[in-house]
């Protein structure tokens, strides 16, 4: 795997709507920039030894620096992943490197979750928006935690690389008042198997 950089993002919201937060709400991001070992080779019909060699060393490396920043895996309540290949590849480019057990298992182990990951997954030039959402790590219905990191990388990637990462956060929303989705279904009579009633 060939890793140009990588970058740690850390961001702190102290007032939202005008109004302190009784906790602050802390958004952890952790970015790889990559070489996407598929660019210029014309159409891959199989992906696999290219993931099973390069995902592992991705989960890894992100979920270290996720960690080491925040302090600990049991600190650590919403999480979510996201890929953004460059003009050069194919969107199954990202989606390969991020949705494969080997990648995604190093930071559910790691932050002891249950949730699946929320992610994202787009193709875009340098400097193109990286959309990380975010889920609480053992609770899917806990909307306080239904979050998304924004950021941009300004030289990445490039037309032959792919933007790889990890968001976590330390807290909530700050003064959240929609319920979760329990409430929801307790009053519309559903069954959280069947949301829909379909």
């Amino acid at each position: 795997m060939d890793i140009r950089k990588t970058l740690l993002q850390v961001e702190t919201t102290l007032v939202e709507g005008g109004k302190a937060a009784p906790v602050p709400l802390k958004l952890f991001t952790a970015i790889a920039v990559v070489r996407n070992p598929w660019a210029g080779r014309g159409f891959v019909e199989d992906l696999k030894p290219e993931i099973h060699a390069g995902a592992p060393i991705l989960g890894e490396l992100l979920t270290r620096m996720i960690l080491d920043a925040v302090g600990s895996g049991e600190a650590v309540e919403a999480y979510g992943k996201s890929a953004v290949v460059g003009l050069d590849g194919e969107i199954e480019h990202a989606s390969a490197l991020i949705h494969t057990l080997r990648f995604g298992n190093h930071y559910r182990q790691a932050v002891g979750a249950k949730s699946y990951l929320a992610f994202c997954n787009t193709r875009g030039p340098a400097n193109a928006p990286v959309m990380i959402p975010l889920m609480d790590k053992n609770d899917e219905g806990r909307r306080s935690h239904y979050l998304t990191i924004q950021t941009s990388v300004p030289d990445a990637p490039a037309a032959n690389e792919i933007l790889v990462a990890l968001g976590a956060s330390v807290g909530g929303r700050p003064h959240h008042r929609i319920g979760d989705r329990y409430q929801d279904l307790k009053d519309l009579g559903h069954d959280v198997a069947n949301p829909a009633a379909v």
